[in-house]
């Protein structure tokens, strides 16, 4: 189906600036390019375009000779796929010639280039991700995206086994892609061919189910994406344990309520932690980066203390832990404590970095040394002694209650020596 009228005729991205002038670039000498995938589909939505791919008639060679003519920098980035990223202005452009494959083995798929629209559009995964526009604006769509988009229904092209089976990524995809997109329950045939898919899994590279789910987890209907997951066996497969998909609606709604941005590592939390033995076996199977693994395990450590907590112990844990440790670990306590949203408990414990900031432990080595301490381990012993009591005593920075804490720090290291 090509559209009746040019639907994106008025788009801006697409008839000015680098787009423009790539897409004229490619539209020469009997060769076509074509704007393709997510990009068309977020512009039929009323959504930012984000990445511009685009798909042409032309050879590798071909596209990179046009560019030099032309004075734009190309790169190869993935030539044995006819992938070259062509760069104006500092912004990338993937242009990719058509293909087809001639063998499906996940990743390492066997592509032969061609010119038929029709066989590229039927290789990608999903309808609403196989439309393709050209530099008027016209929309090219040949397995019933058009339709599916306006309907906000994530569907498969094809038959979605074998989809699933040429790469079993696409099983995550079709929750994240839903969850981002589309709209009510996920569509029944896609799902229940995820099922049937899911030991495939398995196969999965621990980098590539990350970056799936970090982006599942932010999307719009990430909550009931998970859930969905969840009932047909598919997130626990993935990491091993107990997902907890109410605590990660509840993080949600928290996120909201104070008007925070998602935060991805927050909400796999809420997802997958209870303890920080669930930390370090998520940071482990999704392979996560070192400041995510950290975030993850301090978010897990004794979040339950937070359920009585006053606020001059939270005062104490947010001096221990920072702004971004504490916070985040109140969240996870409030997500996982199952009340109402809007507590004004747990609000208050949230916004307390922002009326209270921790003042600097007052007490240094030196105030030691004039009360007759030698240097060495001891002296690390007293100062860890004091800055206890300090905390216990709620942060006192008065002069006579900060010498009352030296001098009994000073005489309980004194006592312990000498027995």
């Amino acid at each position: 189906m090509v559209s009746a009228k040019p639907l994106l005729a008025d788009a801006p991205w697409l008839t000015a600036g680098g787009t423009a002038r790539v897409l004229e670039l490619l539209n020469a000498n009997g060769e076509e390019g074509r704007v393709v995938g997510g990009a068309v589909r977020n512009a039929l939505l009323g959504l930012t375009p984000g990445d511009i791919d685009i798909a042409t008639t032309a050879l590798p060679d071909e596209v990179v000779r046009r560019a030099k003519a032309a004075g734009i920098k190309s790169v190869p980035t993935g030539i044995d796929h006819g992938t070259i990223t062509l760069v104006i202005d500092g912004q990338p452009y993937e242009v990719t010639t058509l293909r087809e494959d001639t063998e499906t083995f996940g990743r390492k798929a066997k592509v032969a280039f061609g010119r038929d629209w029709v066989r590229d559009a039927e290789r990608r995964d999903f309808t609403m991700n196989g439309l393709s526009v050209d530099a008027s604006g016209v929309v090219y769509d040949y397995v019933g995206g058009i339709a599916d988009a306006a309907a906000r229904r994530v569907r498969f092209i094809g038959d979605p086994d074998k989809r699933i089976a040429e790469d079993f990524l696409r099983i995550l995809r079709f929750f994240r892609i839903h969850a981002a997109f589309g709209a009510g329950e996920p569509d029944r045939d896609g799902y229940l061919a995820c099922i049937r898919g899911r030991a495939g899994l398995a196969s999965l590279s621990a980098e590539r189910v990350r970056m799936e789910m970090l982006k599942l987890l932010v999307a719009g209907g990430a909550s009931d994406a998970a859930r969905a997951m969840a009932e047909g066996g598919l997130l626990q497969a993935l990491i091993g344990g107990v997902a907890y998909t109410g605590p990660l609606a509840t993080m949600i709604a928290i996120e909201r309520e104070l008007g925070l941005p998602p935060s991805p590592t927050r909400r796999l939390a809420a997802l997958t932690v209870a303890v920080t033995e669930d930390a370090k076996r998520v940071a482990t199977r999704l392979r996560l980066s070192n400041v995510e693994a950290k975030a993850l395990d301090s978010m897990g450590h004794r979040w339950w203390r937070f359920v009585t907590k006053d606020e001059a112990g939270a005062r104490r844990l947010l001096y221990r832990l920072g702004a971004e440790r504490y916070h985040d670990r109140v969240l996870l306590a409030w997500a996982r404590a199952g009340g109402d949203v809007d507590s004004s408990y747990w609000r208050a414990l949230a916004e307390l970095p922002q009326r209270w900031t921790a003042p600097k432990f007052p007490l240094r080595a030196a105030d030691f040394i004039a009360r007759g301490m030698a240097e060495g381990p001891a002296l690390g012993h007293v100062l860890t002694l004091a800055e206890d009591a300090w905390l216990a005593a709620d942060f006192p920075l008065e002069e006579a209650a900060l010498a009352s804490i030296a001098d009994q720090a000073a005489a309980r290291i004194s006592r312990d020596q000498k027995h």
